[in-house]
């Protein structure tokens, strides 16, 4: 026990001992604690006995220490007692120096309900912490406790009622209890009051009336007043509309002998009184009236004229309907239960000038009988499709046979398609066949150019939703429709059919300049005439220009850039040649003419490489043979 005592006297020693102490102590104390950053006050925070380390904490922080004992806030919940104060360095560390933050917290990570017990909701939620923990939410009596000297920057001491942030709007009149009526999200909006638990449940209209306009402030207050208002009688916030008129004995002076909180209009004549009993039934809406729109005074036996709706309402149509049978009574469209919509309805419509078919059942009335002035104009005139449609085909069928007809193609189930089909094209100057019959239509009637267009726009004062096609043509051949492959002036039908463009008919050659005879006959059409498409105009008509390849004479014979093989050949076959050796400079004689050819005109091997039989400058002298 002395060698202990002996020891700590040492230790004390040292760290008693000016530079020594610096090799003793962690570091340096924060700012918050400075007061305490000498070696002879270590003890005020730690505790130096034989047991094991152990802290003071609590023993300043008193504050703390309430609200542990308390178990309210934050640490009353993170703080683990098996622990002791030891547990305190989790969060607060020191000797780090005098700038080092002591509370180390996860802001983003912190759960606020499951750690302090209140629940952030609503515009709480969103709320930065310095919102609420601020000096001016901090209780007078919570103040003195903490230790901070800038109190906003404490996290302490708030209350969880909402007075303590929040001003009460009703000024004791409901209580501290807001969240009785209120939630976070929106303090006008009170989701938990429930007026029908009140003495004067909400009825009709009364249910949509803004609180504040019967809960007014008193005449020198501020705050709106929601104990003692009075409601004995409608009057209590109601002016009397009848000036005192109905204040009598026997209609009793109450406001519900004739009207109901749906609404000012939707009133019950008092007492025994049956209005059905006049010569004015009331039905539908008239019934819903209120009595002064047709009553002007409180004489209500002053006569009210009532035969013809005219009497009491404008008329809306300017007097479009007075020259009709029905005139101006009004119930030939419209009934007492609303003026709209009228029952004269797309049916009816069937019985008009105008039968509504098609698109033109679905479109509203508006579209056609469009406002103007006071009223809408119901008899139009317009009974043709031009009167509301723009000529999409830009005059073209303004003259006869069409004269603008435009059901003569179209129904009004859809613009497109039209009923024009295949078989009335052969009314046309062009009937269609073969392939033709399958082609789309906008594959010959293209967009007019844009010059036509423009005039088409001018001339209908319209627009077009499109560029209008073209349905008039000013030559019905192939080549209007069709570039010409071939580049001859030769109609395509000569040649060609419309079931298929590959299948040519039979072709007279003769009537060219160049007949077919021979071997020709058997070539086809594309050995001579060569190319993608095949050209026919121009073709050469010399044996050279086709079969310069094969020229066994090796130019022997040409003549220019001509060779005129018919000279000596024929179209039959090649090698029944005509030659008449009595043209050539040597003359056959007798003996001569049973020589075979060969015999005289021999091959040779000329420049190119080619063995050719030498017809010109053969020898005419004997003895060059003999």
């Amino acid at each position: 026990m002395c060698l202990k005592y002996f020891l700590l006297t040492v230790t004390l020693a040292v760290v008693c001992s000016g530079p020594a102490s610096a090799q003793i102590s962690p570091g340096p104390l924060s700012h918050a604690h400075q007061n305490w950053d000498t070696v002879t006050q270590c003890s005020s925070c730690h505790d130096f006995g034989a047991r094991a380390r152990s802290y003071k904490c609590l023993e300043c922080h008193v504050e703390i220490r309430q609200r542990l004992d308390a178990h309210t806030g934050l640490h009353a919940r993170v703080y683990k007692s098996s622990a002791g104060q030891t547990d305190c360095v989790r969060c607060h560390t020191e000797h780090n120096g005098a700038t080092f933050t002591l509370v180390r917290m996860d802001r983003k990570g912190f759960d606020h309900a499951a750690q302090t017990g209140f629940k952030l909701e609503g515009k709480h939620a969103t709320q930065a912490c310095e919102k609420c923990h601020t000096e001016k939410n901090l209780p007078m009596s919570a103040r003195p406790q903490i230790k901070l000297k800038d109190l906003n920057r404490s996290f302490l001491g708030l209350r969880r009622e909402c007075t303590n942030c929040h001003e009460d709007a009703h000024r004791g009149q409901e209580g501290a209890e807001c969240s009785r009526c209120h939630q976070q999200d929106s303090w006008k909006s009170a989701p938990g009051f429930n007026h029908a638990t009140t003495a004067f449940p909400l009825t009709g209209r009364h249910q949509a009336v803004a609180c504040e306009k019967c809960h007014k402030p008193g005449a020198e207050e501020k705050t709106a007043l929601f104990k003692g208002v009075a409601y004995n009688g409608c009057q209590n916030c109601h002016n009397d509309p009848h000036g005192g008129a109905f204040r009598e004995v026997r209609f009793q002076g109450s406001c519900e002998n004739c009207h109901n909180t749906s609404g000012w209009k939707n009133n019950n004549p008092s007492g025994s009184f049956n209005h059905n009993t006049t010569k004015f039934k009331l039905e539908g809406k008239h019934a819903e009236l209120a009595c002064g729109k047709c009553h002007k005074d409180d004489d209500f036996h002053r006569p009210v004229a009532h035969v013809r709706c005219g009497d009491c309402h404008e008329d809306p149509h300017n007097s479009q309907f007075v020259s009709r049978l029905a005139g101006s009574d009004c119930s030939s469209c419209h009934n007492q239960t609303s003026y709209k919509p009228a029952i004269f309805d797309r049916e009816a419509h069937g019985r008009s000038a105008f039968p509504l078919e098609g698109k033109h059942y679905e479109l509203p009335c508006a579209n056609c009988h469009p406002p103007a002035g006071r009223g809408t104009v119901y008899i139009t005139r317009k009974v043709v499709c031009s009167a509301c449609h723009a000529d999409q085909h830009a005059g073209q069928f303004a003259s006869l046979p069409w004269n603008n007809k435009c059901d003569s193609c179209h129904v009004p189930t859809g613009f497109q398609p039209s009923t024009f089909s295949v078989a009335r094209h052969a009314e046309t100057k062009f009937m269609l066949t073969g392939q033709h019959a399958s082609v789309a239509c906008s594959d010959c009637h293209k967009p007019i150019s844009t010059a036509m267009v423009w005039t088409a726009v001018v001339a209908t004062n319209r627009t077009f939703s499109a560029g209008p096609s073209q349905y008039h043509f000013t030559s019905e051949t192939c080549n209007a429709c069709h570039s010409d492959p071939h580049q001859t002036k030769l109609s395509c039908d000569t040649c060609h059919i419309t079931e298929a463009w590959k299948t040519v008919q039979p072709f007279d050659h003769s009537t060219t300049k160049f007949a077919l005879d021979g071997a020709h006959q058997k070539v086809t059409c594309t050995q001579c005439h060569v190319g993608t498409p095949a050209k026919l105009a121009g073709t050469p008509k010399q044996c050279s220009a086709c079969h310069a390849a094969k020229d066994p004479h090796g130019g022997q014979f040409r003549n220019g850039d001509e060779e005129d093989c018919s000279s000596c050949h024929v179209t039959a076959q090649w090698k029944n040649n005509v030659f008449g050796h009595d043209r050539a400079r040597f003359t056959l004689d007798v003996a001569h003419r049973n020589v075979a050819c060969e015999k005289c005109h021999k091959e040779q091997t000329n420049a190119a490489g080619a063995t050719i039989r030498v017809y010109r400058a053969t020898p005419t002298e004997c003895v060059k043979c003999h």
